[in-house]
């Protein structure tokens, strides 16, 4: 119970700060799809914004490699309660970030000069002032790929020392920032203004970040210590492989930006605005949940308990499920409405709406797949094995290539969210079959758990489906269409929790014991 307390404590806390997070995040897209819609400006900033979000969110955010470095190496040599690291460790952290620095910086010139030849190889279309636009907003943006990596340092270490708060509030500071320069800037017609907010919320997150390490006793002093330094090579082991494997989830965007761009105009901006519907609840689970797992699976390998890290596996990956599964047929049931209620408003239209539901509902597909494999991989990262998801990321892009190949005449914007999912399913598959021969997880408790939650969640569905089919009040306004939607998503999960009870799954249990031990406490004593 102690530990089950203990991580539910800290998935709470990450989940609050992350909805947090993720609601001014959803603000921001509100902001940009009012001023821009779905069309050239918003998917030239989009267009640009894949090479600095690989620094700032895949390769320095929490859950990218150099987060995911920091915390297996530095969780097995410090101790959390330690007032101060000790010389040997600060020096690694000095080695780590003046070797980060001097690679990012190399990068961002090297971006900065060749952003056009970029552009040109990413975009697949004759629209030259669409080149144009996106290599101006990419040159204003390249400051954040020098930033990437050191956040992510900084992040690896707040997460060690159990300082969640801060590593998922921080994104809030982009956010902000998009919103009040695009409130500030409605006479910029080209987007440029996006552009600049977003190199400044990056600097902002390095900011704020910064006295918080400080605070944890640890100096910056540059050098570069790299010759006979185990723990830096570990570092290295990890990073790069990591890197490659973020690099290679890039590749599958630009794939996916390939395709595209072949379509009609805004179909980049639909696809983004997809991810980022799917990725507010599942991003908030995920994060919530493996963020607090990974320095405990971490620690564990280095004690060898085996059988702990397969008892909070299946603790996290069921909770995990047991959620996120009818928020699958939850999106299913309401992508049109969510979308209309979210970004239907100014220049974004009901064909913008259209788009983006299409691909949403294809990409929730990807929920169970997505949550299994981040859940495997952190177990990877824990064995200090970054290699193995590289190399089943790697062998999955011809895969991807193929599968927009057949889809994108049939199925348009929605044949590349489905070939995202198919791929998660392939990665998640893979990985999991490695896995066995490292550490038996018991599948089979994760099959008969995983049946039961989608038995339950497709029967809600079907009741909810006829609920939705015969709604009577009328859904003329958003605010008509908001009640709609909550009544029909808390109908969905109210079905489903009775339904899972039937099913006697066990988390069910344990959740209303959990609210009821809360009502005692709070209101009986």
């Amino acid at each position: 119970m102690s530990k089950d307390s203990s991580l539910l404590k800290a998935a709470w806390l990450i989940a609050f700060v992350t909805i947090i997070s993720k609601f001014v995040g959803f603000l921001r897209d509100i902001f940009i799809a009012n001023y821009y819609g779905a069309g050239m400006v918003s998917d030239a900033y989009f267009y640009a914004y894949q090479i600095p979000s690989l620094a700032i969110i895949l390769m320095g955010g929490v859950g990218g490699p150099f987060h995911s470095a920091t915390v297996s190496v530095f969780a097995k040599l410090v101790n959390p309660n330690d007032k101060m690291p000790s010389e040997k460790v600060n020096k690694l952290f000095n080695t780590f970030l003046t070797s980060t620095f001097i690679v990012f910086a190399i990068l961002s010139i090297l971006v900065f000069i060749f952003a056009e030849p970029i552009m040109n190889l990413i975009i697949h279309s004759s629209n030259t002032e669409l080149v144009s636009l996106a290599s101006s907003h990419l040159r204003i943006m390249t400051p954040v790929i020098l930033i990437g990596g050191i956040i992510g340092i900084y992040y690896g270490l707040l997460i060690t020392y159990r300082c969640f708060i801060l590593p998922n509030i921080s994104p809030v500071l982009m956010s902000l920032s998009i919103i009040t320069i695009i409130a500030l800037s409605r006479g910029d017609k080209m987007g440029t203004s996006l552009a600049i907010a977003t190199t400044i919320g990056a600097f902002l997150q390095f900011i704020v970040q910064a006295p918080a390490v400080k605070r944890l006793g640890f100096k910056i002093k540059p050098n570069l210590n790299i010759k006979n330094n185990p723990e830096l090579k570990n570092l290295i082991e990890l990073v790069f492989p990591a890197a490659l494997s973020s690099t290679i989830g890039q590749i599958y965007v630009y794939v996916d930006m390939f395709f595209a761009s072949q379509l009609r105009e805004g179909a980049w901006t639909a696809v983004g605005y997809a991810n980022r519907v799917f990725q507010f609840p599942v991003g908030i689970l995920a994060t919530a949940f493996l963020v607090p797992l990974f320095p405990i699976f971490s620690r564990l390998v280095g004690e060898k308990n085996y059988n702990d890290i397969k008892y909070y596996f299946h603790k996290g990956i069921g909770l995990l499920n047991f959620v996120a599964i009818p928020i699958m047929f939850g999106i299913i049931l309401l992508a049109y409405d969510m979308v209309q209620i979210v970004f239907q408003r100014g220049a974004f239209d009901s064909e913008a709406t259209y788009m983006v539901s299409q691909a949403l509902i294809f990409l929730s597909f990807a929920i169970i797949p997505y949550v299994f494999r981040d859940s495997v991989t952190r177990i990877f990262y824990a064995f200090n094995d970054s290699k193995t998801p590289f190399m089943v990321a790697f062998s999955s892009i011809i895969l991807k290539f193929i599968l927009n190949a057949l889809f994108i005449n049939k199925l348009g914007i929605a044949a590349i969210t489905l070939s995202t999912s198919l791929v998660t399913l392939f990665n998640a598959t893979l990985l999991g079959c490695i896995l066995l021969k490292r550490i038996n997880l018991d599948y089979k408790k994760y099959f008969i758990n995983l049946i039961k939650m989608v038995a339950a969640a497709f029967l809600s569905f079907a009741i909810n489906f006829v609920i939705h089919k015969c709604w009577i009040i009328p859904s003329d306004n958003w605010i008509l269409l908001l009640v709609k939607t909550l009544c029909i998503f808390i109908s969905c999960m109210g079905i489903y929790t009775i339904i899972a009870a039937i099913f006697r799954i066990e988390y069910v249990g344990e959740l209303l014991e959990r609210i009821r031990n809360y009502i005692k406490q709070k209101f009986v004593h």
